[in-house]
């Protein structure tokens, strides 16, 4: 039979990273492809007991709750939010989502319509990008450095296209793994408030610091009424409990819990009461100072991998935190095209093709670090570098015949 599909189903895509997890579930491959936490650091203990305290409530812990999510939860994110800067806000302000995903989706849902205008860095989180085509939207990139978003493409492109909307992973970003200077973060925002557009701050990553330098996020510089902010407990608590949060205007917030009662009533009730029972009876900063410790050390061991490879053309950003590592390799170099080889030979990682939301470049690729041991990295990036340096003697060949 021949389904009669909505006609906006046509800018749904499947996921890159999804479609490789599958392959890599398949066989026994090292995989530096999914932002995956390292299962090993799980506070398990801490979960269980939290459910228990959360479940010692008797019945109720059990109802329905309120779409805007445990109140309790959103006061406890009100105070840590504090610790960072984000200052006005009451736990009115806050929805809990179903991961950040769903607050990128359900702010989409409020405030995009066919053919407005999103700036987002070039490259950026691929899953935003799928939020945002199936929106509708039209994606304008920024070009971009080590500092974040070109002033000057930016403000160029603002007066041009004027933008509805101005999405950015400004710390740790994913995948380049870049942080966004001070001046940057400034700037986006006074030019926020000039034009009248919102800053989307998308921020999984912030807490996961190498060396603790204190980063300040736009929602910071902001006065509450041109920046929203996301976050999740997916990175420093654990991914299953599916939690995450957006606070920002009110306005905008009350509209997005509306379409949340259209989507899901609420998210997961029990798992928002064990995760303020975790953070009320388990010192979670001291697990993410753990975990960014751990972290850390991995991603040195791939940059030295790196950097000891033969390959000819390696570009990168040595994060300073975060899960990623974004590498540029010789421009003869598919990324894509090799993945099957790749995989083949016992190593898979997601090509940048799919993170570009202009031109991709075939030659990039993102590496995750956090979810593989030292002896896996090491593995892996031989393999890897192996086969890239393998086509640039191929290429080499060529060109000299």
């Amino acid at each position: 039979m021949k389904y009669a599909f909505a006609k906006r189903v046509r800018h749904l895509q499947s996921s890159a990273v999804r479609d490789i997890l599958k392959i890599v579930n398949q066989g026994n491959v090292i995989s530096f492809a999914g932002g995956l936490p390292d299962d090993d650091l799980f506070p398990v203990a801490a979960i269980e007991d939290a459910f228990s305290r959360a479940l010692s409530k008797g019945k109720k812990a059990m109802q329905y709750g309120e779409t805007e999510g445990y109140f309790p939860l959103r006061e406890v994110i009100i105070e840590r939010m504090k610790n960072k800067g984000i200052q006005g806000f009451t736990p009115e302000h806050v929805l809990l989502t179903t991961g950040s995903q769903q607050a990128i989706d359900l702010f989409s849902r409020i405030m995009i319509g066919p053919g407005d205008v999103i700036f987002t860095e070039e490259p950026t989180y691929l899953a935003a990008l799928q939020v945002f085509q199936s929106y509708e939207a039209k994606i304008v990139p920024i070009r971009c450095d080590a500092n974040g978003m070109d002033l000057d493409d930016l403000q160029e492109k603002a007066k041009v296209y004027r933008p509805k909307v101005v999405y950015v992973v400004p710390t740790f970003s994913n995948p380049s793994g870049r942080v966004w200077s001070l001046e940057r973060r400034e700037a986006l925002v006074r030019l926020a408030h000039k034009q009248n557009f919102i800053v989307f701050e998308d921020d999984p990553y912030g807490d996961i610091q190498y060396h603790d330098a204190g980063y300040t996020p736009m929602a910071a510089l902001d006065d509450g009424s041109h920046v929203v902010y996301t976050s999740t407990f997916s990175k420093t608590a654990v991914p299953a409990l599916r939690t995450g949060w957006i606070v920002g205007p009110y306005q905008i917030i009350r509209m997005m819990a509306q379409a949340k009662q259209a989507n899901d009533l609420h998210s997961n009730s029990l798992a928002h009461q064990a995760l303020y029972e975790l953070c009320m009876n388990f010192d979670l900063d001291a697990h993410i100072q753990k975990i960014s410790d751990l972290y850390g050390h991995r991603k040195n061991v791939m940059v030295d991998a790196i950097r000891s490879s033969g390959l000819k053309t390696a570009e990168f950003v040595d994060p300073e935190g975060g899960m990623f590592l974004w590498l540029e390799v010789d421009p003869r170099i598919n990324t894509d095209s090799l993945l099957k080889e790749a995989v083949r030979r016992g190593i898979a990682y997601v090509p940048g093709a799919p993170f570009y939301a202009g031109t991709p470049q075939y030659n990039t690729l993102r590496l995750n670090y956090t979810h593989a041991t030292d002896e896996q990295i090491g593995k892996g990036m031989q393999i890897m570098t192996d086969l890239f340096a393998q086509v640039e003697e191929e290429e080499d060949l060529q060109i000299k015949v």
